[in-house]
């Protein structure tokens, strides 16, 4: 993509990040309890069709789909903006690496509980009118999405955003953001396939939502200081020596 080699050794750490980040943030207080409610809604349907009638079920998918296509678009836009800002400030970039390394510790530190963000833990709302049923719909609130629930997805996303931009290159960062998208969309989807199967599952981290963040929270807390201490290189260099073929990717 623009030239540039978009995977290699140092692209599939940050990436790994990204992913993470996009199923925390799917795993959020905010974000996964009301995962059920707007599928059904997006869908034309009830919850209760949702896990009985499967015309119903393929509603729902098919508005799950364009729903991500939705929020992926607003990310993958994002992603490229911020690694064309990255580019034009790539004399800063370790400074980029360590800030963007000190706001994903601050985030970590949230989620384990070593204190508490205020507007972290605030359930956003955007009203998008009467858009359910339809895949347009869908689309539009994806996008609505992504761009209204920054109390649930904000400090995550700004955190990778600042790792696309700390590289100062389109292509990764464009890909970086995809990685996040993949992360957040890609479980919507499976609840929207799976939903009989895997509601008692939901049901289960609703119950242990305390346990989850704490374990991802320290997830984050690890990468931001292994940005702060330029590890990834060290990780990146890791996994040429281990993984030979990687050389050829890109």
């Amino acid at each position: 993509m623009f030239g540039i080699d978009v995977i290699d050794a140092s692209f599939l750490p940050a990436a790994f990040v990204a992913l993470s980040a996009g199923l925390l943030s799917f795993l959020s207080p905010c974000v996964l309890p009301i995962v059920p409610p707007y599928l059904a809604y997006m869908g034309g349907v009830s919850v209760s069709d949702m896990s009985g009638q499967t015309e119903a079920r393929r509603r729902v998918l098919l508005a799950a789909v364009f729903f991500v296509l939705g929020l992926s678009t607003v990310f993958l836009l994002l992603g490229f903006g911020a690694s064309a800002m990255g580019r034009a400030l790539l004399q800063y970039q370790d400074v980029l690496t360590k800030v963007a390394g000190v706001l994903i510790m601050i985030f970590g530190a949230h989620f384990i509980g070593v204190y508490r963000i205020g507007f972290m833990d605030r359930e956003a709302r955007l009203e998008t009118g009467d858009t359910g049923g339809s895949v347009f719909g869908a689309y539009v609130l994806g996008l609505a999405f992504a761009f209204g629930w920054t109390p649930c997805l904000g400090p995550i996303l700004g955190a990778i955003l600042g790792i696309a931009a700390s590289g100062g290159d389109l292509g990764r960062g464009t890909g970086l953001l995809a990685s996040y998208a993949l992360g957040l969309g890609l479980p919507f989807l499976l609840v929207a396939a799976f939903f009989p199967r895997l509601k008692g599952l939901m049901d289960w981290m609703k119950r242990h939502m305390g346990r989850i963040e704490r374990i991802s929270g320290l997830l984050l807390w690890t990468v931001g200081l292994m940005m702060l201490t330029n590890q990834f290189s060290a990780l990146a260099f890791w996994l040429l020596e281990t993984f030979p073929a990687l050389a050829a990717l890109g």
